[in-house]
């Protein structure tokens, strides 16, 4: 049985020393070339992680991985789940220390992993109920919602006016600081109007 320790964090002025001294004092012995830690946003599928990828390639049947923390292994409930199960299938045990060492791949790991995911499932469902509540609530009022435009209408009526001149999309683009889509969209909407 060969033990690894993926270890990750976010950006380059962050350290994965107190990950690595954390799985340590848990009394897991790593070699140092099984030791894989990157820095890349925990917003990347674990799949898409360079670094990751290449540790589940050198990953074999009865091995371990150890992570502190499940938000190592996923940028979500869903991607951790995934990602679990894809080491399951390999024969792989993944330890949680967050999670007070339990393997994951173990009935009881499995479990935990239900919970977590039905958890966050409730999480997300209630962000996106009251997101759609306060949107309905700002309309209600009369709220416009949206980005504000970039250009006013007078600036509107002057880009159609300089544009019947001849006036060329990347001229009036650099003349109202703006790009040259923006142009063609007020051409488009005066076309409609």
């Amino acid at each position: 049985m060969r033990t690894f320790a993926y270890l990750r964090v976010s950006t380059a002025d962050q350290t994965n020393l107190n990950q690595l001294h954390e799985i340590i004092a848990a009394g897991f012995q790593i070699a140092e070339h099984r030791v894989v830690a990157e820095t890349v946003s925990g917003s990347v599928a674990a799949m898409e992680r360079h670094g990751f990828k290449k540790l589940v390639d050198r990953l074999e049947a009865g091995d371990v991985l150890i992570v502190t923390k499940l938000d190592r292994l996923g940028r979500n409930a869903m991607d951790v789940r995934a990602t679990v199960e894809k080491l399951d299938g390999m024969g792989v045990k993944v330890h949680c220390l967050a999670l007070g060492g339990v393997d994951l791949t173990s009935p009881a790991g499995k479990m935990t992993m239900a919970v977590i995911s039905a958890v966050s499932e409730m999480e997300r469902d209630l962000l996106i109920e009251r997101t759609q509540a306060g949107l309905q609530r700002a309309k209600a009022e009369g709220k416009k919602l949206g980005r504000k435009p970039t250009l006013s209408s007078d600036d509107r009526s002057q880009i159609m006016a300089l544009k019947a001149e001849g006036a060329s999309l990347a001229v009036l683009a650099k003349r109202f600081g703006v790009s040259r889509s923006a142009i063609q969209h007020v051409a488009r909407q005066a076309k409609t109007v």
